[in-house]
């Protein structure tokens, strides 16, 4: 067999193999979808949860308003496609390391691993970061501008949407999570050699313009939300260079 025809062979293994891993990731997500749809109620209690504990001690009798007839089915759907997603990341992270696994070398699988396994941790610190600090943080600082009948002759009082709300936090938890894999994506790049702790130190002050930049756009016009974003990965840039650090010295000591 001609080396041509060898090359197609391999090509045409290495397409088949990733539809598998495709289809398998799609089946996969859609059985969590199926499961999550069964349990959307719950899952919707839960993400509303930090509205519930931000006005439960209001006097106003709150509540999250739909205005199409459509509205509540479509965000119980988003809601379970959200959750279904969250819950098989690290599933579908698993498939893809299976794709790229034969083709590494035994010393390259060992320097992936640990990024396999950091990249849920990270997300999911993000998204906690979100639920637990930013969103009832977030919510109380709006709530702030509404008015009264006894300051004004028409008071402003919050009627919010259901699916605008849900939209927002799901929204903040996925800009959150992406945003914490900096570590990940700059130790990487590290290992192949594209940059070094002298490079990121050097462009420190351009990061810390561009993080801010990332934290206007990735999250709603305020200052809680944006600074609840921009100080984390300011503190995940440092750890980054740290541990750009340990992975120069240890390549230096492999090396020699």
């Amino acid at each position: 067999m001609s080396t041509d025809n060898t090359d197609k062979v391999s090509l045409v293994s290495h397409l088949t193999e990733l539809r598998s891993r495709l289809i398998n990731s799609f089946i996969i997500l859609f059985i969590f979808f199926i499961i999550c749809y069964f349990f959307s109620q719950q899952i919707y209690s839960f993400l509303v949860e930090p509205y519930a504990k931000a006005v439960q001690n209001d006097e106003l009798n709150r509540r999250l308003i739909f205005t199409a007839l459509q509205e509540t089915f479509l965000t119980y759907l988003k809601v379970s496609f959200f959750a279904a997603f969250f819950i098989s990341s690290p599933i579908i992270l698993i498939q893809i390391w299976k794709f790229i696994a034969p083709g590494l070398y035994e010393n390259e699988k060992k320097a992936i691993m640990p990024y396999l396994i950091a990249t849920p941790i990270l997300f999911l610190l993000g998204g906690m970061l979100v639920y637990y600090l930013i969103m009832p943080l977030a919510i109380k600082f709006f709530l702030s501008f509404e008015t009264s009948a006894l300051n004004t002759s028409l008071p402003i009082q919050l009627e919010a949407k259901v699916n605008e709300y849900l939209s927002l936090v799901m929204k903040l938890i996925f800009a959150f999570g992406i945003s914490f894999q900096l570590p990940v994506v700059l130790s990487l790049l590290a290992r192949v050699g594209f940059i070094d702790s002298v490079f990121l130190k050097k462009r420190r002050k351009y990061v810390v313009v561009i993080i801010f930049i990332a934290a206007a756009i990735l999250t709603p016009p305020d200052p809680v939300t944006q600074i609840g974003l921009a100080i984390p990965l300011l503190i995940l840039y440092e750890l980054s260079i740290l541990s750009v650090k340990i992975i120069e010295k240890k390549n230096k000591k492999d090396n020699a």
